[in-house]
């Protein structure tokens, strides 16, 4: 049936949301709080430390804070709106609204799939050729890979995006999810979606699969070097460098793969739960993947928790009147005893080794 002559301007959307669970919606707004402000204390952190940390200043570390300020971005982006909805009686918002978490939501979601085969890329060159690591993921080189991550991502919302909200709307305009979901808005559109539909295709291709296959092809050199590693502890400090980058991938595209790859019930008296299960696991996709990123990475790197540590202490030590001279040493004492303590020789004992 042709709707189009039953269109109008649409000024905004109401978004179902979990309207139909009203008990749900205040033990999620609490879980989602807390989760939020996990999210942004763990990322924000990490990109503290990244920043003041001059040991930190290398090609991983730099990835690193770009994922941070990526995942604090994208749940920034949608769970203020979401636990807004979970307060409000009426769920709505605006059409120039809409757009702009839409947007954001994508681009951010696009730039970090580039930005893990980034990663991967630094890791191969890590582990594989050791010996030309300086020059292959210089300054000059890193930088840009990380600025064009950012620019494809932009660029790739800013294409779904604006193709999306040309479409002419009908009906209630009611959005059936918490946030202005690409898929969810498109079911509302009363024209043809056949290029909104091949324009995804081709940007899933582009942002998921072709880096879905670089960082395994990067993986199956990586492993294949770390297998040659004749010695076990060479083998688990080489393994070491890359887990917790090869940990926050699997969790990522796992949990796409789940949400979207999972088979939808035929049971007309089960869609209603199936329908519900979806939601959540947007929900938790949009919140748990950013909350582990920075667990993972400090729970498994002994140089950013000890980075952490150091900020700590060198805070603590600050923030009360005559400490200064203590922090000072403290922070010497840390230069000093910290290659040490992360299994590398100081300079001198380099040119001895010699």
């Amino acid at each position: 049936m042709n709707r189009s002559n039953e269109t109008s301007p649409v000024m905004g959307f109401i978004l179902l949301g979990l309207s139909a669970h009203p008990k749900l919606e205040k033990t999620f707004f609490v879980l989602i709080l807390l989760m939020y402000l996990v999210i942004l204390l763990g990322n924000g952190v990490l990109i503290l430390v990244t920043i003041l940390d001059s040991r930190l200043h290398t090609p991983m570390y730099f990835f690193l804070g770009n994922l941070s300020f990526l995942d604090s971005c994208y749940t920034t982006s949608s769970v203020p709106l979401i636990l807004d909805s979970f307060l409000t009686p009426r769920k709505t918002i605006s059409f120039s609204a809409c757009a702009v978490q839409m947007f954001l939501s994508f681009a951010m979601g696009a730039t970090e799939c580039v930005l893990l085969s980034m990663m991967a890329f630094d890791r191969y060159v890590a582990i594989c050729n050791p010996l030309r690591y300086p020059v292959v993921m210089s300054k000059a080189a890193y930088v840009p890979m990380a600025v064009s991550s950012w620019a494809a991502g932009i660029t790739n919302s800013v294409v779904q995006t604006s193709l999306a909200m040309r479409l002419p709307f009908c009906g209630d305009s009611v959005i059936n999810h918490f946030t202005c979901e690409i898929l969810a808005v498109l079911k509302l559109a009363c024209a043809d979606i056949s290029i909104n539909v091949i324009s995804m295709v081709v940007a899933n291709m582009i942002f998921l699969a072709l880096p879905v296959l670089f960082i395994f092809v990067s993986y199956v050199f990586i492993l294949a070097t770390i297998l040659r590693i004749p010695s076990a502890e060479g083998r688990r400090k080489a393994f070491s460098t890359c887990s917790a980058h090869l940990t926050v991938v699997v969790v990522f595209y796992g949990t796409i793969l789940f949400m979207y790859g999972k088979p939808k019930s035929k049971d007309p008296l089960g869609a209603d739960k199936q329908d519900l299960a979806d939601k959540l696991i947007s929900l938790f996709y949009g919140v748990v993947t950013p909350m582990l990123n920075p667990i993972i990475y400090s729970l498994r790197n002994k140089d950013v928790k000890a980075a952490v540590r150091n900020l700590v202490a060198q805070k603590h030590l600050t923030a009360f009147p005559g400490n200064a001279y203590a922090a000072e040493l403290c922070r010497s004492h840390f230069e000093e005893q910290g290659p040490r303590r992360f299994g590398t020789r100081p300079a001198g004992l380099k040119e001895e080794a010699r």
